[in-house]
């Protein structure tokens, strides 16, 4: 079954779990009423979210979302769960929002809304320095690794051209890769440059313009005017008064609006 179809059917059968009223409240007053904002993420998405030597869940999304909860007079509750089933936590109320570094599609629109944009990325190609592969044509054949669920792994399977290797996150990729164990990996540009810069990790780029790049936003269940107005004011304010720019210059170095 392709990505496509099974990632439809996960959302058709979570949207079945949920009981049917004709007027839901807006998820926003239920929010507030219970005092705290529940944020989902996956927790292996260094420098956006990931587990410190102290057990802790930070980074720039555990920030950006934590502060969006403040602004609506909530705690943060920070959750972290596997990527490939996190929208179907969230339609089934595991969570209140997802703030992990979502990629805004027109197939994940169809089971969410979205907040935001809050920053813009795109895919890139990393293979092993001194690997001799100097276009993304080279790798037909060769061994790809991916995040499982994310917007590059649907890619790598449309080119039908690379034998897949999925993983839970990026570091567990970029391990293989300098170790030689897979050819290559398709990645969210920024993570990976930032674990470039910080480790010295032997991998380049392969330059190609022809990869996607894409919006990405704060996912909440749909049919909530009043939380979606709501975050998306505490998101802008941030960007007026300051904060968003600290809160990226101290995770990714620089402002990635």
């Amino acid at each position: 079954m392709k990505l496509k179809q099974v990632f439809s059917a996960v959302v058709m059968a979570a949207a079945i779990c949920l009981p049917f009223t004709s007027a839901q409240a807006d998820d926003l007053q239920k929010i507030q009423n219970a005092g705290k904002l529940s944020i989902a993420m996956s927790g292996a998405f260094p420098p956006f979210s990931f587990v410190d030597e102290n057990n802790q869940v930070v980074g720039f999304d555990v920030d950006i979302g934590s502060e969006i909860a403040r602004r609506l007079k909530t705690t943060p509750v920070i959750v972290t769960t596997a990527w490939d089933g996190i929208i179907a936590g969230l339609i089934t109320g595991r969570y209140d929002t997802v703030i992990g570094s979502m990629s805004i599609t027109e197939e994940r629109k169809k089971a969410v809304d979205f907040v935001g944009p809050y920053y813009r990325s795109g895919l890139a190609v990393f293979v092993h320095k001194g690997s001799g592969i100097t276009t993304v044509g080279a790798l037909k054949g060769k061994t790809v690794g991916v995040t499982l669920g994310e917007a590059a792994e649907k890619w790598a399977r449309d080119q039908n051209k690379f034998n897949i290797r999925t993983y839970k996150g990026l570091p567990e990729m970029l391990l293989d890769l300098t170790a030689g164990r897979i050819d290559a990996i398709v990645a969210d540009d920024i993570p990976v440059f930032v674990a470039m810069a910080k480790s010295n990790a032997p991998v380049e780029q392969i330059k190609d313009d022809t990869l996607p790049r894409y919006d990405v936003g704060i996912a909440i269940r749909k049919n909530n005017p009043e939380l979606a107005a709501a975050m998306q004011k505490a998101l802008d304010d941030m960007m007026a008064d300051g904060t968003y720019e600290s809160i990226s210059k101290k995770w990714i170095g620089y402002d990635i609006r």
